[in-house]
């Protein structure tokens, strides 16, 4: 037994020998490089990181000049943004940090210079910086477009004419449809109107774009989702209103239009003698044929409630209502005006004379010449409180056209317009009810505190407000 176990130790002894003395196979692994990366169909074709020579370098000017920026220290983040927009414009060819950042540092060199000629340069660069995201970044050029059309409009408008401007518009509206950047759409509509108004462009290409502007809207509303609802709550607040502007072309709106839009009012107010005359007016002045049915019903409602009995079918007075009933504004004010040249009696000059007012604002929208109606009238009848609450409407409405119809640029018209209601019951206290009415509805939209403080002003200041308008008022906040 103790034989056969020594043999076997060294049986397995002499294995260990044998396989010591063995040579070891390796097997050699030749070293392969990784793969590349797959190469981004969607990578800009300009300078990107990767591309620079130094990456680690570029980026890290990258990262430290939009610290800087984040921060507001614009002037140590510039150099910085400048090495990094040299080394990698398109940065990791995905965002285009460089060049709107470039334009937010050359928009606040811009502010803080004060030779034209740099101050020119510099809007220059912006312009530019627009220009090279287009060719890096194509997919975005349409907004890239916008923007440089929304700069000129609200914060260089002495770089280009209301025509070349509103061209930037109508080019992004024809490759985008109702896809349009959102920023564009007051500063186009405002664009639109004036040119139109002023026979500078076809009634034909207003009313497409009108239309696309309004689909837009409601595109935009009804699809917007958090904080974007914001934006297109500022926008219907102002583009349609301005579009309003339109109507003051006959012929522009068809009948459809006008009946769609003011004979809900008659059918709220079916006895109320304004309104019956307004939209009766109105659908009128849209073609709507005397035998259209809802002109009847109108005709019917205005002979019950409102139509007097006058002995002369041919005196001015009757010519007069009968033109504004007509939608003939310039007729029914030249009869009112004859009424007023050959009237002795003072309180009746006044009526007329606010009549003229009336007719200017609602139906011509010419605020400043239903302003100086009613001012006539108010110095015709002193004590009379309801020309200042033309006024003060005349101001309150007056948002979209002095500014982009909402913040500080259009919330100013409030102050004026309570300048006046205020008026109008102080001197009339049968005034008092409807000029309260006004008042409560609209100083909740007058600027904020902060709004006030930003801009240098204090409240109960004095400040003039521009536009049209032209006057000058106490500085108040919202409450």
């Amino acid at each position: 037994m103790n034989t056969k176990l020594r043999l076997s130790k060294l049986s397995l002894f002499m294995l260990f020998l044998v396989l010591a003395c063995t040579p070891k196979i390796v097997e050699e692994v030749a070293e392969v490089a990784p793969p590349p990366p797959p190469v981004r169909e969607d990578l800009s074709p300009c300078g990107k990181f990767f591309e620079s020579g130094n990456p680690d370098e570029a980026e890290t000017a990258h990262v430290l000049y939009r610290d800087l920026v984040k921060l507001k220290n614009f002037e140590e983040a510039m150099p910085l943004w400048e090495k990094a927009m040299k080394m990698a414009p398109a940065a990791d060819g995905l965002r285009d940090y460089h060049f709107m950042d470039g334009v937010k540092l050359y928009k606040w060199m811009y502010g803080k210079e004060t030779d034209l000629d740099k101050k020119s340069a510099y809007i220059d660069k912006i312009f530019d910086l627009y220009d090279e995201a287009s060719k890096c970044y194509p997919k975005k050029a349409a907004q890239y477009k916008g923007l440089k059309g929304f700069n000129l409009y609200f914060n260089y408008p002495h770089k280009s004419t209301t025509p070349d401007t509103y061209q930037i518009f109508k080019e992004v509206a024809d490759t985008e449809g109702t896809d349009m950047p959102y920023f564009i759409i007051n500063p186009f509509t405002a664009t639109l109107v004036e040119l139109t108004l002023e026979e500078k462009i076809t009634h034909e290409e207003a009313f497409k774009y009108q239309n696309l502007i309004k689909e837009t809207i409601a595109k935009g509303v009804a699809d917007c989702k958090g904080k974007a609802c914001e934006s297109w709550k500022i926008i219907e607040s102002y583009a349609p209103v301005r579009l309003e502007d339109l109507e003051t072309i006959k012929g522009f709106y068809d009948c459809a239009y006008y009946k769609e839009k003011y004979y809900a009012e008659f059918k709220a107010n079916p006895t109320d003698c304004d309104i019956l005359t307004t939209v009766y007016s109105r659908l009128k002045w849209g073609g709507c044929a005397v035998e259209d049915t809802a002109l009847v019903v109108l005709n019917a409602a205005y002979d019950e409630n409102c139509r007097t009995v006058s002995t002369v079918a041919t005196s001015p007075a009757t010519l007069g209502t009968n033109a504004l009933r007509n939608g003939e504004y310039k007729k029914a004010i030249a009869h009112y005006e004859e009424l007023i040249a050959n009237e002795t009696d003072v309180e009746k000059k006044a009526t007329y004379t606010l009549r003229i007012a009336k007719v200017y604002y609602v139906h011509l929208r010419k605020f400043a010449k239903a302003r100086e109606y009613a001012l006539k009238a108010a110095k015709l009848k002193p004590n009379w409180g309801e020309p200042y609450l033309i006024i003060g409407r005349l101001y309150a409405s007056s948002g979209p056209l002095c500014g982009p119809g909402t913040g500080f640029d259009s919330q100013i018209v409030v102050w004026v317009a309570l300048d006046m209601w205020n008026k109008a019951k102080s001197l009339d206290p049968a005034a008092a009810p409807e000029a309260n009415k006004f008042i409560r509805r609209y100083a909740q939209y007058m600027p904020n505190k902060e709004d006030i403080f930003i801009r240098g002003l204090k409240e109960g200041g004095t400040f003039k407000v521009p536009c049209w308008i032209q006057r000058n008022t106490v500085i108040r906040a919202a409450k």
